[in-house]
Protein backbone atom coordinates (compact mmCIF):
# COMPACT_ATOMS: atom_id res chain seq x y z
CA UNK A 1 0.00 0.00 0.00
CA UNK A 2 1.11 3.11 -0.72
CA UNK A 3 1.43 6.56 1.32
CA UNK A 4 -0.69 9.06 -0.38
CA UNK A 5 -1.78 12.26 1.59
CA UNK A 6 -4.45 14.83 0.00
CA UNK A 7 -3.96 13.25 -2.98
CA UNK A 8 -6.50 14.77 -5.28
CA UNK A 9 -8.34 11.64 -6.59
CA UNK A 10 -11.75 13.80 -7.34
CA UNK A 11 -11.70 15.57 -4.17
CA UNK A 12 -8.71 17.30 -2.95
CA UNK A 13 -9.98 17.51 0.67
CA UNK A 14 -9.34 13.73 0.93
CA UNK A 15 -6.26 12.80 3.45
CA UNK A 16 -5.09 8.87 2.65
CA UNK A 17 -4.04 7.42 5.71
CA UNK A 18 -0.97 4.88 5.21
CA UNK A 19 2.47 4.20 7.27
CA UNK A 20 3.32 7.91 8.02
CA UNK A 21 2.87 8.75 11.92
CA UNK A 22 -0.30 9.48 13.29
CA UNK A 23 0.46 13.37 13.55
CA UNK A 24 1.26 13.76 9.86
CA UNK A 25 -1.99 13.55 9.02
CA UNK A 26 -3.53 15.40 11.84
CA UNK A 27 -1.52 17.89 10.33
CA UNK A 28 -2.90 17.39 7.23
CA UNK A 29 -6.49 17.81 8.00
CA UNK A 30 -6.08 20.85 10.14
CA UNK A 31 -4.28 22.30 7.10
CA UNK A 32 -7.25 21.64 4.78
CA UNK A 33 -9.63 23.09 7.19
CA UNK A 34 -7.37 25.72 7.67
CA UNK A 35 -7.27 26.27 4.06
CA UNK A 36 -10.96 27.34 3.82
CA UNK A 37 -12.52 23.72 3.61
CA UNK A 38 -15.63 23.10 4.81
CA UNK A 39 -15.31 18.91 4.79
CA UNK A 40 -12.46 16.94 4.92
CA UNK A 41 -12.70 13.00 4.25
CA UNK A 42 -10.39 10.01 5.96
CA UNK A 43 -10.00 7.25 4.22
CA UNK A 44 -7.94 3.80 5.41
CA UNK A 45 -7.66 0.15 4.41
CA UNK A 46 -7.08 -2.92 6.78
CA UNK A 47 -4.60 -2.50 9.62
CA UNK A 48 -4.22 1.43 9.05
CA UNK A 49 -8.01 1.68 9.77
CA UNK A 50 -7.40 2.16 13.89
CA UNK A 51 -5.02 4.99 12.80
CA UNK A 52 -7.85 6.99 11.12
CA UNK A 53 -10.26 6.60 13.84
CA UNK A 54 -7.09 7.97 16.14
CA UNK A 55 -6.37 10.91 13.50
CA UNK A 56 -10.02 11.88 13.48
CA UNK A 57 -10.19 11.94 17.82
CA UNK A 58 -6.68 13.86 17.83
CA UNK A 59 -8.22 16.63 15.63
CA UNK A 60 -11.75 16.79 17.01
CA UNK A 61 -10.11 17.13 20.65
CA UNK A 62 -7.02 18.19 20.53
CA UNK A 63 -7.02 20.74 17.36
CA UNK A 64 -10.20 21.55 16.22
CA UNK A 65 -12.89 21.32 18.77
CA UNK A 66 -15.78 22.42 16.30
CA UNK A 67 -15.50 19.84 13.85
CA UNK A 68 -17.88 16.91 13.70
CA UNK A 69 -18.05 13.66 12.43
CA UNK A 70 -20.77 13.88 9.46
CA UNK A 71 -20.40 9.70 8.14
CA UNK A 72 -18.99 7.09 8.23
CA UNK A 73 -18.66 4.49 5.74
CA UNK A 74 -17.02 0.99 6.08
CA UNK A 75 -16.82 -1.28 2.90
CA UNK A 76 -14.98 -4.43 1.65
CA UNK A 77 -12.41 -4.01 -0.93
CA UNK A 78 -10.69 -6.96 -3.13
CA UNK A 79 -7.00 -6.49 -3.84
CA UNK A 80 -5.00 -8.51 -6.57
CA UNK A 81 -1.97 -9.15 -5.34
CA UNK A 82 1.21 -9.08 -7.47
CA UNK A 83 1.29 -13.01 -8.04
CA UNK A 84 -2.14 -12.95 -9.31
CA UNK A 85 -3.86 -14.02 -5.78
CA UNK A 86 -7.12 -12.01 -4.63
CA UNK A 87 -8.20 -10.87 -0.57
CA UNK A 88 -10.60 -9.07 0.78
CA UNK A 89 -9.72 -5.95 3.26
CA UNK A 90 -11.47 -3.63 5.18
CA UNK A 91 -11.60 -0.27 4.51
CA UNK A 92 -13.32 2.75 5.91
CA UNK A 93 -13.91 6.23 5.17
CA UNK A 94 -15.11 8.88 7.47
CA UNK A 95 -16.16 12.53 7.03
CA UNK A 96 -15.53 15.59 8.82
CA UNK A 97 -17.29 18.75 9.30
CA UNK A 98 -17.37 22.41 10.34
Amino acid sequence: MTEQTAQQKGDENTVFIGKKNTMGYVLAVVTQFNNGANEVTIKARGKLISRAVDVVEIVRHRFMPGVKVDDIKIDTEELTSEDGSKSKVSSIEIKLKK
